[in-house]
């Protein structure tokens, strides 16, 4: 904070807005703020929110100083939450503003919640007594306050019994305060019963939180091993030692059975939050755990943006999860940003998996992150027996797309009342439409992809943009009737062929995008949980920690679907998915199988995976990543460079390149068009910035791009450090 020559107080506001630096504001007489505070001001003809932030004020002229308009009455954003808004700013390359927008995503939280009002005992009693009175004047004994709905509901008596003995003076009323998002949780609710090794683990785990300080643990144990009962224990010691926890889910909108879990072990469900949370909810939620009120929250990545009180604790779960990376607007990953939230906070984190990620598994090799191994499921229950289906000799009938040995193995298994899995890890119904006489193919006309067909809707769709049209029943390009054929499969197709095979089968067809969004998900999950079906078909969703106690076979379709393209981490990625997905069978102990289907048995990937030798796995892509200097042996960004016009687009790529600086540790590749190089009518270019793992690679993009023309017309740049996807 600075004082003018007219002896006007001015602080810096931070605002949610791309401009590099905070913006300078006078503090008007009698109002008193600090930096943290959230406040409102001017900017432009709007009136925003901003947090008052940290270092001295630009030079500004009194005049046009704007005065701040309101002090919200909202505890300020705490010191290590600022500095962590300003890390991630400066690693991204992202502006501060629009790494703070993020934490300010509840604009009516900035009040307090109203007060409710309440009713509580009097010394006076009423004229007369009836059963239901004393039900009443039995639960108020100890004096505590009730609201009127509560109490009514509590002692078994209508809101008018209530409100006879409110009238008679019985009760006064009181104004309470609002009412917690979710009950607090209790460190001691549950004792759960472990194994030796999962004692072993949930030991150190305490160990950690109670000793405090920074730290970073990595549970790695195969899907069963009871990973989750584990890190629960960490999270009971950080309750313990009254500190705040934060659990992050890849897909918290579809983990309604790790809530549950939640709840048997503590008593009480953590907060939520996602985006499928109704606004008055996130509010109320942003609110209590800023005062401190919510002590646990499970939520997807964007709740690393929550302001804290007292965070002692982050947990990552599924750390290895693509879902993590966040690519709009500012790119993050957040279980890298998880690890930096609690280095700043000086508390330890939890990453969890049962396959981990190769950069947490380098950092737990070279002592950076302290590694424990949970190598058997819980209550002795057997892996699953994996094989491969060679599709080159045993291939699928005639327009079908599931092998024999497929095809048996599901109805041995339904016939034993059990249930069967058919994983393939694409949506709708097929991935390309064509016509078979002209040979015309349907693609998107904002995009370079082409449209998915959805035959349960009738739709042709963009996975990309979003496009739909309806499916036509004549080409466009010749106009030829009936003649329009689905190329592949989709799991909508493997729904039409397993009805053909297994017609009196419960068949349930999971994805990401079938109607009724989350809520039908959910329901759907909690319907094979509980036995309700027979055949489920599902893309990678259905890998995501999913406990089904009856399912014993697993078939992957198509297993080589993820290892068809130039990204350095797709053999990790497949092996990972494939792990995951079979992981779902045989969790109870029955006996198990999983069969994966594909074109390349001797794959290292496929190889792996049926031979259960993850570790020969990591060993040989850690070595070939190392030798190839990829991360996390060496650096990566990428930028995406789009424009109106595929000119425009090239032309300020090729002078990016031209204005990258001369270095021999950094090596700047392309611009080349990107894979997908037109999506929503935006023409897309890629360099990609390769770096020795010390070499400072924000610095040497700054300067590029500093040294670069100003982008003109519809360009636009994306910056992505640690990309994940290359498309």
């Amino acid at each position: 904070m600075t004082t003018d020559s007219r002896d006007l107080k001015t602080v810096p506001v931070l605002v949610p807005m791309p401009a590099e630096t905070a913006y300078s504001y006078s503090v008007p007489e009698g109002m008193t703020v600090e930096p943290g505070s959230i406040v409102r001001v001017p900017l432009g003809p709007r009136q925003v929110a901003g947090i008052v932030w940290d270092g001295p004020c630009g030079p500004v002229e009194a005049r046009k100083l704007r005065p701040i308009a309101e002090a919200f009455d909202c505890p300020p954003v705490k010191p290590e939450m600022r500095r962590f808004v300003d890390w991630i700013a400066e690693y991204t390359l992202s502006p501060p503003g629009m790494v703070a927008r993020m934490l300010l995503r509840a604009p009516t939280a900035f009040e307090p919640e109203p007060l409710i009002e309440g009713l509580q005992r009097t010394q006076d009693l009423p004229d007369r007594m009836t059963a239901a009175r004393s039900r009443v004047l039995e639960l108020t004994g100890d004096g505590l306050a009730w609201t009127r709905s509560g109490l009514a509901h509590a002692a078994g008596v209508s809101l008018s019994v209530v409100d006879g003995l409110k009238n008679q003076g019985v009760f006064e009323t009181v104004m309470l305060p609002p009412r917690p998002v979710v009950a607090r949780p209790d460190p001691a609710y549950a004792a759960p019963a472990f194994t030796a090794d999962q004692a072993s683990a949930a030991a150190h785990l305490r160990t950690q939180v109670e000793k405090g300080g920074f730290g970073v643990t990595l549970i790695d144990g195969v899907t069963g091993s009871g990973k989750t009962e584990v890190y629960f224990e960490a999270v009971a010691a950080a309750l313990e030692k009254g500190r705040q926890v934060l659990i992050l889910l890849p897909e918290i909108a579809l983990t309604h059975a790790f809530l549950e879990r939640f709840q048997e072990r503590f008593g009480a469900k953590p907060a939520e939050w996602h985006s499928e949370l109704a606004p008055r909810t996130r509010e109320r939620v942003w609110r209590q755990v800023a005062e401190g009120r919510v002590r646990v929250v499970a939520g997807a990545r964007s709740a690393l943006f929550l302001p804290f009180r007292e965070l002692g604790l982050i947990v990552v779960d599924e750390e290895h999860d693509p879902a993590y990376k966040q690519e709009d607007r500012v790119f993050y990953n957040a279980r890298d940003m998880a690890v930096v939230r609690a280095h700043l906070g000086g508390f330890p984190t939890v990453l969890a998996s049962a396959t981990p990620s190769l950069e947490s598994r380098v950092n737990a090799l070279k002592g950076r992150y302290s590694r424990v191994v949970l190598p058997d499921r819980f209550a002795e229950a057997a892996l699953p027996e994996l094989k491969s289906v060679d599709l080159r000799r045993a291939p699928p009938g005639r327009g079908g797309f599931l092998s024999p040995a497929l095809i048996e193995a599901v109805q041995e298994t339904v016939s034993k009342g059990e249930q069967a899995l058919l994983f393939l890890n694409r949506r709708g119904y097929a991935p390309l439409t064509l016509c078979r006489v002209c040979g015309h193919r349907f693609q998107c006309p904002d995009c370079s992809s082409w449209l998915v067909e959805h035959r349960f809707r009738g739709q042709l769709m963009c996975h990309q943009c979003g496009h739909a049209e309806r499916r036509p029943e004549a080409c466009p390009e010749c106009g030829t009737l009936d003649h329009l054929v689905a190329c592949g499969p989709g799991v909508e197709r493997i729904a039409e062929e397993t009805l053909q095979h297994f017609p009196d089968a419960r068949t349930i067809v999971l994805s990401s995008d079938m109607m009724g969004g989350v809520k039908r998900l959910r329901l759907e999950l909690e319907a094979i949980a509980k036995g309700e079906a027979d055949i489920v078909i599902g893309t990678q969703l259905v890998a995501k920690g999913h406990n089904f106690p009856n399912m014993t076979l697993v078939g992957v379709v198509d297993a080589d679907l993820g290892l068809a393209n130039g990204d350095p981490r797709a053999a990790e990625r497949t092996f990972q998915l494939l792990s995951q997905v079979t992981g779902r069978a045989g969790r109870t102990g029955k006996k198990s199988l999983g069969l994966l289907q594909t074109y390349q048995p001797d794959h290292p990937v496929m190889r792996a995976i049926v031979s259960g030798d993850s570790e020969a796995f990591y060993e040989r892509e850690t070595a070939e990543r190392e030798r190839a200097g990829l991360p996390p042996f060496g650096r990566l960004a990428g930028i995406i460079v789009s424009a109106a016009t595929r000119g425009e687009a090239e032309g300020h790529a090729r002078a990016l390149r031209r204005a990258a600086p001369a270095t021999a540790k950094i090596e700047v590749l392309g611009p080349a068009e990107a894979p997908l190089a037109l999506i929503g009518g935006r023409h897309r270019f890629r360099l990609l910035i390769q770096a020795s793992r010390g070499a400072p690679i924000q610095d040497f993009i700054r300067a590029m791009v500093r040294a670069a023309p100003r982008p003109r017309g519809s360009v636009r740049i994306q910056i992505d450090i640690d990309p994940q996807s290359f498309l």
